[in-house]
């Protein structure tokens, strides 16, 4: 018979490499992350999708994997120089709000996909806005932004990101055309309330005309309003205050005799 010695001093060093080993392929991904593995260059599509979160295990060597961050971004989209339709030179800048949902869209069918969501972003928020109005731009900016989240969503799906809003954060307009608004605003300003005080002057002439009806008809009322301006005026000065006493105040008291 053949006898085999084994000498029981390797096993530490077998421990050892076994442990050395396997520390690698032992990875933590987080409760907003994912990770997407390739093995041997391959991209493992597991029916779960990709792994995560919690301890993961790949193979060294043979695996990579790529962590892929799925919390709300909100990305800073640059200053932009842009033509309105009216031909107006202003400078806006806006922020948008996305989020991968898709995690191995986003890593194998764009290179980058947070700095070509970036530039797509540059390129349509110069395009629409190019095709509106000054007036527009500045006062339906709830539609605008809904527009330029729904052109930017339909072009990152096949990313696999989801964008879930567009804001046009400023709009800087050149020192001219601040101006020419502020001299419009002014004229506006001017314009409202002259057709106030018009309004006011034509309501007062109005009641006027009802007042001289209603006296004309009543001759008496004449003659209180008459009397009622004589208690104020004497209780505004303590001066002596003489007013002509017309023939018609006391022509009723001489007919009642």
């Amino acid at each position: 018979m053949f006898g085999f010695n084994f000498d029981l001093g390797f096993i530490p060093t077998i421990i050892f490499l076994v442990i050395l080993i396997l520390i690698p392929s032992i990875k933590i991904i987080k409760e907003y992350e994912r990770a997407v593995i390739f093995r041997l260059g391959r991209l493992l599509d597991e029916p779960k999708g990709p792994k995560g979160p919690g301890l993961i295990f790949v193979i060294p060597i043979i695996d990579k994997f790529v962590r892929v961050n799925l919390r709300l971004v909100a990305m800073d989209v640059p200053p932009q120089d842009i033509i309105t339709k009216d031909n107006v030179s202003v400078k806006v800048n806006a922020v948008v709000y996305f989020r991968v949902v898709e995690p191995n869209k986003a890593i194998t069918e764009v290179d980058d996909y947070f700095y070509a969501t970036s530039q797509l972003a540059q390129t349509t928020l110069r395009s629409i806005l190019g095709m509106v109005e000054l007036d527009d731009l500045l006062s339906n900016r709830e539609h605008i932004n809904s527009e330029l989240q729904s052109v930017l969503d339909a072009q990152t799906d096949p990313w696999g990101i989801k964008v879930s809003a567009v804001e046009v954060k400023h709009v800087d307009l050149p020192q001219e055309m601040q101006r020419a608004m502020a001299k419009q605003a002014e004229a506006e300003r001017e314009r409202r309330a002259k057709v106030i005080n018009a309004e006011g002057e034509f309501q007062s002439a109005s009641k006027m005309v009802d007042a001289a009806k209603l006296m004309e008809a009543h001759p008496m009322a004449l003659q209180l309003r008459y009397l009622q301006t004589l208690r104020e005026v004497a209780t505004e000065n303590n001066s002596t205050t003489l007013f002509p006493i017309p023939i018609d105040l006391i022509e009723t008291f001489m007919k009642k005799k």
